[in-house]
């Protein structure tokens, strides 16, 4: 069989999705239809908004279909009226039913942004900056009924930088599960890739982030709460407070130590320790932090260059 061939039905929501597809369409794949969640209120005037699968799927004049939920009988009979031989899903967001698995002849891969079987579940590109991993990677799988527990098709290695962002790896992200699945899918289909089992023995999980999960705690390591800014800078972003103020942080660096003179080391976590210029830096529990990029409760994000001057050394940060 050849691509132009291949009846593919592609699920998936957010924007690392709609990334995947447009690699599909683009490579010249015959989708015939998208589903995606149902569009949802965004922003503070809460204005209904389809997500970025849809909107691509529009603009290519393929149809749309966006249920509340799969486990329906019209779900079911609407993924068979369209006689799928394939089913391509990435972060979609549910877990597809067995029937609904079962309708393609060659089922249902998903492309899944980490080195399963560790990171199975939600976020996992958040949670691998989070969790201070030196690589994380992409994994093209065959779905089964479990969380991202079906066989391995093939597997791409990515590098996770120090002063990554969330947003960053996302990019990179998208742009190695579009790679490697357009290098899996034919070859799967026409016999080529065996599926390999997971070891359940080495799997691990990661949970959806929550927005409490931003609280910064001063007396963790510099470089600790430097990927916590990084990871959370998207959404919910890392926060702390002064004067029982909230700030949110969204980019830091971490300083040498042989760059803080003696005199400004206090040992105190989360008491400033330099203020002048550009400069804004934070004493915590290993090391000192320079805080590049804050916004001050009811205020604007400001760049440290233009609010440094706010702060005094021995003012503190505080989880409260």
């Amino acid at each position: 069989m050849n691509k132009e061939d291949l009846r593919v039905l592609f699920m998936g929501t957010p924007d690392i999705a709609a990334g995947i597809l447009d690699s599909l369409i683009k490579d010249g794949y015959n989708v015939v239809l998208g589903i995606c969640q149902p569009d949802k209120p965004v922003g503070r005037k809460q204005i209904l908004t389809a997500p970025p699968v849809k909107v691509l799927l529009e603009a290519n004049g393929i149809p749309v279909y966006q249920p509340s939920s799969m486990k329906t009988d019209e779900a079911y009979d609407t993924v068979a009226s369209y006689h799928p031989d394939i089913i391509v899903t990435c972060a979609y967001g549910k877990i597809l039913p067995g029937r609904i698995l079962n309708i393609p002849e060659y089922g249902c891969l998903n492309v899944h942004a980490s080195l399963l079987p560790k990171k199975r579940g939600s976020a996992p590109i958040q949670r691998a900056i989070l969790d201070c991993d030196k690589t994380t990677g992409i994994t093209v799988m065959k779905m089964d009924e479990g969380l991202d527990t079906g066989d391995i098709l093939t597997v791409r290695e990515v590098r996770i930088g120090d002063d990554m962002h969330a947003a960053e790896l996302f990019e990179v992200m998208g742009r190695t599960g579009a790679e490697l699945l357009l290098e899996t899918v034919m070859p799967y289909v026409n016999g080529g890739i065996t599926p390999v089992k997971q070891n359940g023995e080495e799997a691990t999980y990661c949970p959806p982030i929550k927005s409490e999960e931003g609280l910064i705690t001063w007396n963790r390591s510099a470089f600790a709460i430097h990927k916590q800014v990084h990871a959370l800078s998207t959404w919910p972003g890392a926060y702390t407070y002064m004067d029982g103020k909230k700030i949110k942080i969204y980019d830091t660096s971490l300083v040498a130590e042989d760059a803080v003179d003696d005199a400004l080391k206090i040992e105190e976590p989360g008491v400033v320790v330099r203020a002048h210029k550009r400069d804004l830096w934070v004493m915590t529990g290993d090391g000192v932090i320079a805080v590049n990029v804050l916004q001050p409760e009811g205020g604007k994000r400001l760049n440290a260059i233009d609010c440094a001057h706010n702060y005094r050394i021995g003012m503190k940060f505080t989880g409260l």
